[in-house]
């Protein structure tokens, strides 16, 4: 007579889900593109307090490497609702992004302020939702006095840096990204100048209004296209 399979494991695993995801049960669908969700704030160099909601880049990189590597994943959908964060984190997963052999498509839920716009700009293809925001700012220390010149110089250069990425990356040209950066009419309470929806494809920082569906079909597009590529 066959014994009953534990189930102490299957417990352990909705526990698991539960506390990852918020749910019990998982769709059984195994699809071939990976989702990388960027939310909250982009965690650096500095550990940000622990009831931040944060992103943190040494979690982010492996898996971008992980997904490079892995046979069964053809494509990258990366989903974004951040108010920004480390500077130098942000531009290296945007710079991983952006070196993978396999498509990426991004999308903007939510908001993708401050360095999350580069994030959103370093895939093959960017979607933005109707009613989501980008905010477009100089690069500033929160709370620090710039005191001496070589201060001001790297964060001078730090901004160049965002500006040849962005711009190398999407449509939008570097006059009018710096047009945005420091447009002081439309600067909302000093916190840069705000896109929204459509407005952000207008100016040719992202390349489409759409939402999920609109992203994993262009996802499977792209992965037709480079199929049709490779044979």
């Amino acid at each position: 007579m066959e014994k009953e399979a534990p189930v102490e494991s299957n417990s352990e695993e909705k526990l698991e889900n539960l506390k990852e995801v918020g749910q019990l049960e998982l769709p059984a669908y195994k699809s071939d593109f990976h989702c990388l969700t960027i939310t909250g704030q982009v965690e650096g160099h500095m550990v940000l307090p622990p009831q931040n909601k944060t992103t943190k880049y040494e979690h982010v990189i492996p898996q971008l490497v992980a997904v490079e590597e892995n046979p069964n994943i053809s494509g990258l959908l990366v989903i974004l609702n951040t108010v920004g964060g480390d500077v130098e984190a942000g531009l290296a997963i945007a710079e991983a992004i952006a070196s993978m052999s396999k498509p990426t498509v991004s999308i903007v839920l939510g908001g993708g302020h401050s360095i999350g716009t580069t994030i959103a700009v370093s895939a093959d293809y960017s979607f933005i939702a109707p009613s989501a925001t980008m905010t477009i700012h100089p690069i500033r220390l929160t709370g620090l006095v710039i005191g001496v010149p070589q201060t001001y110089e790297y964060l001078d250069k730090m901004q160049d840096r965002v500006v040849n990425f962005v711009t190398k990356h999407s449509k939008i040209s570097e006059n009018k990204f710096r047009e945005l950066m420091f447009r002081t009419g439309d600067l909302a309470r000093d916190i840069g100048t705000v896109v929204v929806g459509k407005d952000a494809v207008d100016t040719g920082l992202i390349d489409q209004v759409g939402g999920v569906k609109e992203a994993l079909d262009k996802l499977k597009s792209l992965k037709s296209d480079a199929g049709g590529m490779l044979q």
